[in-house]
């Protein structure tokens, strides 16, 4: 009989499920359940009343139901074989919750309030909060490079109690959403190392920032502490065993074991078979997340934190981030793009695949087009939402596919600065891994990202690498005596996937670009890092006119 674990993904526009073979790795099923709301970023459910600019909510039920029909889905296809769950969620996508773990959105009295929502990672309305953190400054933060950030948990918590207050003194529970969903599967509340430390800045020797930090900032933050539920627990720990209600309304066995939850894009590196130092992993989609581990805790000016134990055990795992790579894209086929390249119904994928073999045959510097890729914000080094998107040279007789590659070449200049980034703080990168969305279906984007960074991009063929790599966990905590692994390195060793598709830089390419991406810094500097703050006024602008 086959051992399978499941993995479970929830992502910013849809949850996903894999059925994983424990034995190597392989996928035996997919499926994936689109969420009815989506991003809620307009207007409020069931309410009509518009969110101001920078929101960005969820709906609990659509994970809720994506939860159950996607474990029907797998336990359908696979029956008494699956072994373990394992979730890996968006990260700070955060909630206010009763004692039962009941969403104070999905309670009347509190259905219109919008900070009783789940707010989604990409919630940027808490800037003006993480500013002040930031500027009250903190010994803790100097694992997270420096500063925190609008989208994690303390700057989120901080605007709820300010703008909210009845909302922050209702919430029993203040809590990450994948947290959240294992704490259903299970009926065991169990916090996450993962989420807690990158995210709400909690650190295995130090625990969180002490209460006396928060009491000198907003007297309803330090009560916070208590909503963060119990000490977090490692990666790849069993959280529980699943609850008889879930199931009998998913079909998998009473008990199964349910891994504790991790930040979607950390799981891609056990999923890519990485299990030691120098090693980065950029996670391409909706934004991009890299990561790394290495033997030693630094303190790196500019990221966005290192954990101990946060990716693998053993080790500290770094992350930094670009908070906008897909989007850009995205936005750009939307809103930008005449209508003469689309294709009938090939839709957007035409739109795509139409700019791409236009853009291909540019040189570098051809279009006469930079770009910062910033339009959701600067995650790394500067770890400011105020920032916005910028392209420079735009005249009369730029083409659509000219702006396109402007808008590619901008994120792989973003992925060079953060590699920049480590290497100054003492974090070495010996090679450069790709997986996620865009890294399945761009390959221009990968040529262009060796060219930038002059160095080998290897490129992972694995659909959903984020379920996968929940699934490697779910392997780890199920644990030997139940069909799993002794230990999380040896779960990688064995189902993490090896084969790659290798980019390799070209010369001539690469030193064109060495010149733009001087361009692209001066540019930061001027626009990020005091030349000026135009950005952050037009925000505030716009915020204002609601």
């Amino acid at each position: 009989m086959s051992r399978l674990a499941i993995g479970l993904d929830f992502g910013t526009e849809s949850a996903r499920a894999v059925l994983v073979r424990v034995a190597d790795g392989g996928v035996a099923a997919t499926s994936t359940y689109p969420y009815p709301h989506g991003v809620i970023d307009r207007v409020l459910p069931g309410t009509g009343q518009r969110l101001p600019p920078d929101w960005a909510l969820q709906h609990p039920g659509d994970w809720l139901e994506g939860l159950a029909t996607l474990l029907r889905t797998m336990a359908a296809a696979a029956g008494d074989e699956i072994i373990a769950v394992g979730v890996d969620f968006t990260s700070c996508t955060v909630l206010p919750a009763a004692a039962d773990g009941t969403p104070l959105c999905l309670i009347p009295e509190f259905a219109a309030e919008p900070h009783a929502w789940p707010k989604l990672w990409k919630h940027h309305a808490a800037q003006p909060y993480a500013d002040l953190i930031n500027a009250a400054g903190g010994d803790f933060l100097r694992f997270y490079g420096g500063l925190t950030s609008s989208e994690w948990s303390w700057a989120k918590a901080w605007q709820v109690a300010e703008e909210a207050p009845e909302v922050a003194r209702a919430a029993a529970r203040w809590i990450e959403a994948g947290d959240w969903v294992v704490w259903q599967l299970c009926g065991v509340e169990a916090r996450s190392a993962c989420q807690a430390g990158y995210k709400a800045h909690w650190q295995k020797d130090t625990g969180y920032p002490p209460a006396s930090f928060w009491a000198s900032l907003h007297p309803l933050l330090p009560a916070f502490l208590d909503k963060l539920g119990p000490p977090p627990q490692p990666v790849a720990a069993p959280a529980g065993g699943l609850t008889p209600t879930w199931a009998q309304r998913t079909g998998l066995r009473p008990g199964t074991p349910v891994a504790v939850a991790v930040i979607d894009a950390h799981a891609a590196v056990p999923a890519l078979g990485i299990a030691d130092p120098g090693r980065l992993v950029v996670i391409m989609g909706t934004s991009a997340c890299h990561l790394l581990v290495d033997p030693t805790r630094r303190a790196v000016r500019g990221i966005s934190g290192v954990v101990e134990d946060g990716i693998l055990p053993g080790l500290c795992g770094y992350e930094a981030g670009q908070a906008s790579v897909g989007d850009i894209f995205q936005w750009f086929v939307r809103a930008a793009v005449p209508a003469r390249y689309a294709d009938g119904a090939g839709g957007e994928a035409a739109i795509y695949r139409a700019l791409e073999a236009e853009a291909a045959r540019l040189g570098p510097g051809e279009a006469g087009l930079l770009a910062l890729d910033w339009w959701n914000g600067c995650r790394t080094p500067l770890v400011d939402a105020d920032l916005s998107g910028l392209i420079v040279g735009l005249t009369v007789t730029t083409e659509p596919h000219e702006i396109y590659r402007a808008l590619l070449e901008a994120a792989a200049y973003g992925t060079r600065r953060v590699i920049e980034t480590f290497e100054a703080g003492g974090v070495p990168v010996r090679e450069v891994h790709a997986c996620g969305g865009l890294a399945e279906r761009n390959p221009l984007l990968l040529q262009l990202a060796a060219d930038v960074l002059d160095r080998e991009v290897a490129v992972a063929a694995l659909p959903h690498a984020s379920a996968v790599g929940a699934a490697i966990y779910a392997a780890a905590a199920a644990g030997p005596a139940r069909g799993g692994y002794a230990s999380m390195i040896e779960a990688v060793q064995r189902m993490g996937g090896h084969e790659r598709t290798r980019y390799r830089p070209r010369p001539e390419a690469v030193r064109t670009y060495d010149s733009l991406y001087g361009d692209y810094l001066a540019l930061s500097r001027y626009f990020g890092e005091g030349g000026s703050d135009v950005m952050a006024r037009l925000r505030r602008l716009r915020a204002a006119a609601g």
